[in-house]
């Protein structure tokens, strides 16, 4: 089948940043015969996940700025400009018709080498608020893809009339099943099914939600599934209350079946990163959101306030964390259903499940400039 189009894609540091960019190279791939390229760091995440699904990548060598004054920025900045030299070289030999961004400081100079070749460019920020490298390079891209619309709030005018609402890309198989469907699969009958997840790694304080719900949970018939992530669960099983570990309450390392976890759940414990806020939206599940006050400009408390300020989620900011506060909240909400109900309504209406695809018709567009 004839090549339609070259699409060179740029992002990493975080899964937060590479899987959108791997989302969106694979439909390219499979919609528009596209030829894709990553460029990314060699000692980057990026580098194992996206050989891993078997895309080319070139390297080139860029370090994040420091947040305050010091003399290694002076390196960071001549790091820079030999990478912008670096990526114009690939971008040369490679021609693509579109290059796409998805974060990550590796990110920023490959969107400057590919204006200063005048080559078409869209650049996708993940979060509410918007990162270093989108803010560095909405300016001169061509379209800036938003996954919230609460983002144009903290960019400037100009940008503003950039920002295009597509979403978050999402795994693909988030929809094989319905709530239903789930549930029989995963042998869930009439219980209240909770699950609590800190993200891939795990989280210290969603992991004490955990315990905390299924030591002090007053609620009957509920099913707990809580993800530790590998590094907490020695941890977790210690401070677990043992009786309470029947066969409704499981712990585990790793959630390796999200795909069918989500759509069964009742309610969801769980920090607030960009993704796991999007996939609640789009299945429509009721969730309390702890935001990770250890990310750059709080952007996880952004993110959890665009869908609790509407009615979606319930909002702990660690701050206000206090013994007791989590299961307190878990069974005031079950004690409502009616509620559960309304926040599920209130989520989805939020919802945008096909962000792969409006990124990537975007794309195709920009092909023909």
């Amino acid at each position: 089948m004839e090549i339609l189009m070259k699409i060179l894609i740029s992002g990493g540091g975080t899964a937060g940043h590479i899987n959108p960019a791997i989302a969106i190279a694979k439909r390219m791939k499979r919609e528009y015969n596209a030829e894709i390229l990553f460029i990314g760091r060699q000692k980057g995440m990026e580098n194992d996940l996206v050989q891993k699904e078997g895309f080319d990548i070139k390297y080139i060598e860029v370090e994040g700025l420091i947040r305050s004054l010091s003399p290694k920025n002076i390196k960071v900045l001549i790091k820079y400009i030999t990478a912008i030299q670096k990526a114009k070289k690939i971008i040369r030999e490679f021609a693509p018709d579109v290059v796409v961004g998805t974060g990550g400081f590796v990110c920023a100079p490959v969107m400057a080498a590919a204006n200063a070749l005048h080559i078409p460019t869209l650049i996708h920020e993940q979060n509410v608020f918007p990162g270093m490298t989108v803010k560095m390079s909405a300016s001169f891209v061509n379209v800036v893809a938003t996954s919230f619309e609460d983002m144009k709030k903290y960019v400037s005018e100009k940008v503003a009339k950039k920002c295009v609402l597509t979403g978050n890309p999402l795994r693909e198989n988030l929809f094989d099943l319905t709530y239903d469907d789930a549930r029989k699969k995963l042998g869930i009958g009439d219980e209240t099914f909770i699950v609590t997840v800190g993200g891939s790694l795990g989280a210290k304080t969603i992991n004490n939600a955990l315990c905390e719900i299924v030591n002090n949970c007053t609620q009957e018939n509920i099913k707990i599934l809580g993800g530790t992530g590998e590094r907490f669960y020695n941890e977790v099983m210690e401070n677990i209350d043992k009786e309470k570990l029947t066969e409704n309450v499981s712990v585990v390392p790793y959630i390796y079946n999200m795909n069918e976890v989500l759509p069964a759940a009742d309610l969801v414990v769980a920090r607030s990163g960009a993704v796991t806020v999007s996939e609640l939206a789009a299945l429509g599940r009721p969730a309390i959101l702890i935001p990770s006050p250890n990310v750059t400009h709080n952007h996880q408390e952004y993110n959890a306030r665009s869908v609790s300020s509407r009615g979606g989620a319930v909002l702990i900011c660690e701050r206000d964390l206090k013994e007791g506060l989590v299961a307190e909240s878990v069974n005031k909400l079950l004690e409502n259903p009616q509620k559960l109900k309304e926040m599920s309504e209130c989520a989805h209406k939020l919802a945008i499940a096909d962000g792969t695809k409006r990124i990537c018709d975007i794309v195709a567009e920009l092909s023909q400039k």
